[in-house]
C-alpha cells in the first residue's frame, strides 16, 4: 500500500475527489491531509471520509521538520498538492525528490508563477482572449509552477465565456484527470 498525503488550503473539492477515488484501492491510500488553514472546508470533507487532517503554521511549513515528522508517522511516500497556497520548503523538497505533484488551472508555462492561482488565472485567460485553457499536472520544485510537466488537458474558451465558466470547465478536467495521473505515477514508480 502506498500512503499519500494531500496538502490543501481551501474548500477541498480536489482533495475530496482524490480521496474518494482511492477509497477502495488496494494500492494507494490517502493517509492524511495537511493544511495551513484551520477554517476551511477541506477538513470536514476528508474527515467525513475517514481521513485525518492536521493544521500547521506557516512557520512550521517553512521549517519543514514538523511536517516531515507527521508524514513519517503516517508512512507517506508521495505528496499531492490540491489548492495548497504555501511554497514547499527546501527541507520537504529534499526529503521527497520527484515525489511531490501539483495541479495548476492553466496550460503552463502560460499563466503560472507567484500570484497566479484560482480565479486570477481564469480572469487572465479571458482577458487575454485565449481560445483554450486547461490543467497542468507537474512536479514541484523550488520555483512556483516551474517543475517538470507530467500531464496537460485542455478545454475550449469561447469568446462569450466568463472567468467563472472557464473555472467550471477547468474544474471538470481536474476532477477527471488528477486522481488517474496520481495513480499512474504511483503504480509505475
Amino acid at each position: 500500500m502506498r500512503n499519500i498525503a494531500i496538502f490543501a488550503s481551501g474548500s477541498g473539492t480536489n482533495a475530496e475527489n482524490i480521496t474518494r477515488y482511492f477509497t477502495n484501492s488496494e494500492n494507494v491510500k490517502v493517509a492524511l491531509v495537511l493544511s495551513n488553514n484551520r477554517n476551511v472546508g477541506v477538513h470536514e470533507r476528508v474527515n467525513k471520509l475517514g481521513v485525518p487532517s492536521f493544521v500547521f503554521s506557516r512557520d512550521e511549513f517553512a521549517a519543514g521538520t514538523p511536517i516531515l515528522e507527521k508524514l513519517a508517522e503516517y508512512d507517506v511516500c508521495f505528496i499531492v498538492l490540491a489548492g495548497f497556497m504555501n511554497k514547499i520548503s527546501d527541507v520537504i523538497l529534499r526529503a521527497f525528490p520527484g515525489k511531490i505533484v501539483n495541479i495548476h488551472p492553466a496550460l503552463l508555462p502560460r499563466y503560472g508563477g507567484k500570484g497566479m492561482y484560482g480565479m486570477h488565472v481564469h480572469e487572465a485567460v479571458v482577458k487575454a482572449g485565449e481560445k483554450e485553457s486547461g490543467i497542468t499536472i507537474h512536479y514541484v520544485n523550488e520555483r512556483y509552477d516551474e517543475g517538470g510537466i507530467i500531464f496537460q488537458a485542455s478545454c475550449p474558451v469561447l469568446p462569450s465565456d466568463t472567468p467563472e465558466e472557464v473555472a467550471n470547465k477547468v474544474h471538470a478536467l481536474e476532477y477527471k484527470h488528477y486522481p488517474c495521473v496520481i495513480e499512474r505515477l504511483l503504480l509505475t514508480d
